[in-house]
């Protein structure tokens, strides 16, 4: 009997994490994020249909230790002192729920959050747009581009889960993670 491996559920969560080996940084970013006892298995960007999003509170009392979890995970990190840098899921959702949306994963430096997080929602939309026929111009700002996806009324929602964080003026490993993370119950 085949196993029915579409998610049922997903949460989007983040964190960050220093330490001067980076391995030890990227471990206490995912222990920031609430996900560092999971065997986390990075897999592609697909908003699956009918998929509840739940809180980053709802969804950890899902996971189990040494678990295996499906997730869309961005990453990076620095040893730069004082370096800017960002790690961004994007979501668009269509607003047909038995249609698939589409996750985004950004990493970046001197990029503030705030603007990391417009990155990669546009991302996600402009993934999602080019499967639901949607016409966009990538010239046109952001904000033009969600008025044509609210119009187009195929793309219902964009958002995104961003960490930031600045260098550690010491030199110090710094990692930020953002994920989407899969639940199959």
């Amino acid at each position: 009997m085949p196993i029915n491996m579409v998610p049922k559920k997903v949460f989007f969560t983040k964190g960050v994490g220093k330490h001067r080996e980076r391995l030890t940084s990227f471990e206490l970013a995912l222990r920031d994020a609430g996900i560092a006892s999971q065997n986390l298995v990075r897999v592609s960007s697909i908003f699956p249909p009918q998929c509840k999003l739940l809180s980053r509170t709802q969804g950890l009392k899902y996971l189990h230790h040494g678990e295996v979890v499906f997730a869309v995970v961005a990453e990076n990190s620095t040893r730069e002192p004082h370096r800017l840098l960002a790690a961004s899921i994007g979501v668009a959702l269509p607003a047909d729920r038995n249609t698939y949306g589409y996750l985004s994963e950004h990493h970046s430096f001197g990029e503030k959050e705030e603007a990391a997080g417009d990155y990669a929602e546009e991302l996600a939309a402009e993934m999602l747009a080019t499967t639901l026929n949607v016409e966009f111009d990538p010239d046109r700002s952001w904000d033009e581009k969600k008025e044509i996806y609210r119009i187009s009324n195929k793309i219902v929602r964009t958002a995104n889960i961003t960490q930031s964080a600045v260098g550690d003026k010491r030199g110090l490993w710094t990692t930020v993670i953002a994920a989407a993370i899969f639940i199959f119950d």
